[in-house]
């Protein structure tokens, strides 16, 4: 059977997962009502995180799906997928056009050589513009070095919702065949007769673990044919070799893994028996074979720390509490996320480097939900020096707004050492491009939902490292600390809302140190919210006034690596997130500050 594999890219939220469903659904491959992101976490925020395979079979082509992650803070998921697949499907909204994590997706596979098909996809949205749109992604191409052959991409448009395709705007489709039919002329065979005479050599890309069957890779055969209960040699990227055997091999229909004593040349497999594999190693059947070239994966740009957790309230809720427990855990870690690092070299701490604070946010929400309790220190950008100039990570960020509200945007990012590179006028909206340091980023995000009202569109990618900006000052609220260990009133609650944002609401345990909100005026404040009202048989005008308290602003675990200080720690446990400051009681604190 012939063999074509691909991957679907595109920018976070451009209907790729909605698109990928229905070309499942229209081959017969998944049942009404499954889809390809089942993650938890994935369903929650509408974004893919982790990369999946399926199959489909089609006119009597075997056709491998890879669904990639769309968010530039999970490049290495992206990066090595690509590796492993022949051509691309780049999914592009028609409205909004190529996006800043388009332009990241997009880049990393022309580098590879590959030549995608594009999809423009939402042609019935309203505001949709199909004939600009492809201008934009023709431009695109041309801004990221394509070659002529790239640069001459097929285009299908799509309604990913209704799952329609059409090779041209005024065809009268029904289904997605126009996309199949596609697939099949454009896309090459993944081997040839030759490659598959070839000894067996094929490599890992990502890993899965089975309950009996222990650790498997998902691999791409490059050459040859491999069988089950095959001895086999793994190379490292730099050679050294060891010996392993396989136990099954799987290949994939639908979303489904399918048994099969032998797979070939270009398939796309899942192999059990070698409990030691990591991504990016090669298995052969020749100890003297060559090892296919390293996954390359892009350098992390913010790292922090990993603590356990000693705060008063430390034990209550989490099942793994001890250094021990979140070593184990961040090393099974590494072993998949490899876009992950981890230095524990520290006895008391882990550094955790990663790419973004969505990436570190994902691999904090798994860990509370497993049962994990620890806590965390601010993030910081990854600095270096090169000829004796310090340098730190840059990002290009791209902000549609409407109009009225480009004012405080341009305004919130200049004084975050941004600089507007480019100004669109879209009728109601505006298309704003900055360049600026990543780590003005840090903690923007909230504050641009509240400029914006809500109706701004925020997207980023990592644009290299250059000259360090010089000092940012971004935290301008300061921290409201409790100064009593209890649960909260509403009375002091009330009495307090106007000094600022309470992160909390009645009747919540606090303990001494906790940050409980923050102050408008931007200094520290210790106070007391476990104070009632003093009950007095005298009677006042004004002592019986209703109590109305504002809604908390809940803090998330995004919501708590941009806005915590320097000298606070994000306290994380299965049922609670909080801030709080390192030194818990004023004294401590007042001699921490004597000796910084």
């Amino acid at each position: 059977m012939d063999i074509r594999n691909i991957a679907i890219i595109a920018h976070v939220d451009h209907g790729k997962t909605t698109l990928t469903d229905a070309l499942l659904r229209q081959t017969n491959s998944i049942a009404e009502g499954v889809s390809m992101d089942s993650d938890t976490l994935e369903q929650e925020r509408g974004i893919t995180i982790y990369s999946k395979n399926a199959a489909v079979e089609y006119k009597g082509t075997k056709i491998n799906i890879v669904d990639t992650p769309g968010h530039a803070d999970f490049g290495s998921e992206v990066e090595r997928v690509l590796r492993s697949i022949d051509s691309v499907l780049l999914i592009v909204d028609a409205q909004e056009g190529p996006m800043p994590q388009t332009r990241f997706v997009l880049k990393k596979s022309l580098e590879l050589g590959l030549k995608p098909i594009v999809v423009i996809n939402k042609i019935d949205k309203p505001a949709a513009d199909p004939a600009k749109c492809e201008e934009d992604v023709l431009e695109l191409f041309l801004d990221l070095g394509a070659s002529d052959e790239q640069a001459d991409f097929n285009v299908i448009y799509a309604i990913g919702r209704e799952g329609i395709a059409k090779r041209n705007l005024d065809d009268d489709s029904k289904d997605l065949t126009p996309l199949l039919d596609a697939i099949l002329e454009f896309v090459p065979l993944a081997s040839t007769h030759e490659q598959a005479e070839e000894p067996l050599k094929l490599q890992a890309f990502n890993l899965a673990y089975d309950n009996f069957l222990g650790r498997m890779a998902v691999a791409r055969i490059y050459e040859g044919v491999v069988h089950e209960a095959e001895q086999v040699f793994i190379k490292t990227p730099d050679g050294v070799t060891r010996t392993g055997k396989l136990t099954k091999v799987f290949t994939f229909h639908g979303l489904d893994r399918v048994e099969a004593k032998e797979a070939q040349a270009g398939d796309i497999v899942l192999i059990a028996g070698l409990p030691d594999i990591f991504i990016g190693e090669t298995v052969c059947a020749k100890e003297d074979a060559v090892p296919l070239p390293a996954i390359a994966i892009d350098e992390p740009t913010i790292t922090l720390s990993f603590i356990v957790n000693n705060s008063p309230f430390a034990g209550r809720e989490g099942k793994f509490v001890t250094t021990r427990q979140i070593r184990e855990y961040l090393e099974r870690e590494l072993e998949v996320n490899v876009g992950l690092r981890v230095d524990f070299s520290q006895s008391d701490r882990f550094i955790v480097s990663g790419r973004g604070e969505l990436h570190i946010s994902i691999l904090l929400e798994n860990m509370r939900r497993a049962g994990y309790e620890l806590q965390v220190s601010q993030p910081h950008v990854i600095t270096r020096e090169e000829n004796g100039v310090k340098m730190e990570p840059f990002e290009e960020v791209i902000v549609d707004t409407p109009s009225e509200f480009q004012g405080p945007v341009i305004e919130r990012l200049g004084m975050r050492s941004f600089a507007l590179t480019d100004l669109r006028d879209n009728g109601a909206t505006v298309r704003l491009t900055f360049e600026g340091p990543t780590r003005g980023l840090l903690g923007y995000r909230t504050q641009f939902v509240i400029d914006t009202k809500g109706e701004g569109i925020l997207s980023s990618r990592v644009i290299g490292f250059k000259k360090y900006a010089g000092e940012i000052r971004k935290r301008q609220v300061g921290s409201m600390i409790s100064m009593t260990t209890g649960k909260t009133l509403g009375f002091s609650l009330f009495n307090l809302q106007d000094r600022g944002t309470l992160y909390v609401g009645p009747a919540t345990a606090v303990y001494e140190g906790q940050v409980i909100g923050n102050t408008a005026k931007g200094e520290e404040m210790s106070v007391n919210p476990t104070k009632g009202k003093q009950l007095t048989n005298m009677r006042a005008s004004g002592s019986d006034e209703a109590i109305t308290l504002i809604h908390p602003y809940l803090i998330t675990i995004e919501r708590g690596l941009e806005i915590i200080a320097e000298d606070e720690y994000l306290e994380i446990t299965p049922k609670s997130v909080r801030i709080r400051k390192q030194a818990l009681t004023d004294s401590d604190r007042a001699k921490a500050k004597r000796g910084s």
